[in-house]
């Protein structure tokens, strides 16, 4: 019997960044399914509405065939055992990131004592990479190339600045 390993891998993802995509990948190596679960409700402020990050999350990874994008509105363990999956996948950038990351993981478990947490260490050339950094570098005119794929480029310009701008600075 084939055993499928599905794993959730949950966040903001506004906007998705080179490093989201990093760890979408690399998690493709360790899992048959990931299910990346755009969160509703996260108490930030967000520049994209939920539908807009999962459609640009969908196009972003639409030749990843072991991917589902799907949003959620309540805490991540409750959509974990609602789909029967029990392990989720977060990334760690930096020191800080692990005590965060450690206590969620273990208030998690304590919720659900199934679920398990995979910490996969960032590729460090994107270590320094945050959505929040990503809004900031938007919002300042910064080139954005760097940071996130094209596609999501274009809906952040277009977003800020209007179709003639986005497409201006497609090349």
């Amino acid at each position: 019997m084939n055993i499928k390993r599905t794993a959730i891998y949950p966040g903001t993802f506004d906007p998705l960044t080179n490093g989201h995509l990093d760890l979408i990948q690399r998690s493709g190596k360790l899992f048959d399914e990931l299910i990346i679960a755009v969160a509703r409700h996260s108490g930030k402020k967000t520049m994209f509405t939920l539908e807009e990050r999962v459609e640009l999350i969908k196009k972003c990874t639409a030749d990843l065939d072991y991917t589902t994008v799907e949003s959620f509105s309540t805490l991540t363990v409750e959509f974990a055992r609602k789909r029967g999956v029990s392990v989720v996948v977060r990334g760690m950038r930096v020191l800080s990131d692990f005590e965060y990351e450690f206590q969620m993981a273990l208030s998690n478990r304590k919720m659900w004592s199934e679920l398990e947490t995979a910490f996969l260490l960032t590729n460090e050339a994107f270590s320094y990479m945050s959505s929040s950094l990503v809004r900031q570098v938007a919002t300042l005119n910064g080139d954005l190339t760097p940071f996130v794929p094209l596609i999501v480029k274009k809906a952040i310009l277009k977003k800020l600045h209007g179709d003639s701008v986005a497409s201006q600075n497609m090349q």
